[in-house]
């Protein structure tokens, strides 16, 4: 049997989430010998949003694909690079007007692979229906799905609604590790959470002094991404080259092996 690897990381937290993939990439894909490598970048510009430089700069290490999330639009400049023909995806289920595009196709060693960028919308605002956005991009053999969304239920919920015709559901968004990953009923991977790569000792990438401020006093503050060292969250998934189905999932942090959950 014929397969095929995906490498995603999630997402990329500022500065030294920047740093930590830059770091890792090279041992990952030495180690795991990705056929494509995909990463979340909505936060990777100072914790909000993504600007053209840093997307060139993912695209030129290695990175095949990028995807986004509810904070693709923070940094303005970011507009035109979504319309330029790079492949960065963000959230398909926004309105058309907007600039971007929802799904974008990588190559290589003969697979077409599929990937799609969804938010949610529990506790989440201005989305459309995900669960009736996919269904027409789901007439492809290999599709990858990065759900950016909040709700654990939601997630879970689309994984079964799409389970036998995407090859993955990943859960961005909430930038922890969640330690659920399968292959679901219909050869479907699954991931609630891959978690971010950003500073450890942080409240999901930002500054602890200042996240602490704002919980104990009520008042606003300004959120400031924490200058400590970066750890990377990703999984690794291989697939059926012939199907597009997932044979197994592993989740990575900080560049080691955790467990492989496979397919029985």
């Amino acid at each position: 049997m014929s397969s095929y690897r995906i490498l995603f990381l999630g997402d990329i937290v500022g500065r030294p989430g920047r740093g930590a993939v830059a770091e890792a990439l090279p041992t990952l894909m030495d180690t795991h010998d990705p056929t494509f490598v995909i990463v979340n970048g909505e936060n990777s510009a100072a914790g909000v949003g993504i600007t053209p430089e840093i997307a060139d700069s993912l695209l030129k290490s290695g990175v095949d694909a990028i995807t986004l999330g509810n904070h693709a639009f923070n940094k303005r400049e970011i507009n035109g690079y979504l319309d330029s023909g790079a492949p960065i995806v963000r959230p398909g289920n926004m309105p058309q007007r907007v600039p971007g595009k929802g799904v974008c196709h990588v190559e290589r060693d003969g697979v077409r692979l599929r990937v799609v960028n969804l938010c949610g919308r529990v506790f989440m605002d201005s989305y459309g229906d995900p669960f009736e956005w996919i269904e027409p991009h789901l007439d492809h053999a290999h599709v990858f799905i990065d759900f950016h969304a909040e709700a654990t239920s939601e997630k879970i919920a689309f994984g079964y609604h799409v389970d036998g015709r995407a090859t993955a559901i990943v859960g961005t968004h909430t930038h922890v590790t969640t330690a659920d990953e399968t292959i679901l009923p219909g050869g479907t991977a699954y991931i609630t959470d891959v978690g971010m790569c950003g500073p450890v000792h942080s409240v999901l990438g930002m500054d602890k002094d200042v996240i602490l401020h704002r919980f104990r006093t009520g008042l606003p503050t300004r959120f400031e991404v924490a200058e400590t060292d970066g750890v990377i969250s990703g999984v690794v998934i291989d697939v059926n080259k012939e199907t597009g189905r997932a044979l197994a999932i592993q989740r990575i942090s900080g560049g080691a092996t955790t467990r492989t959950a496979k397919k029985q």
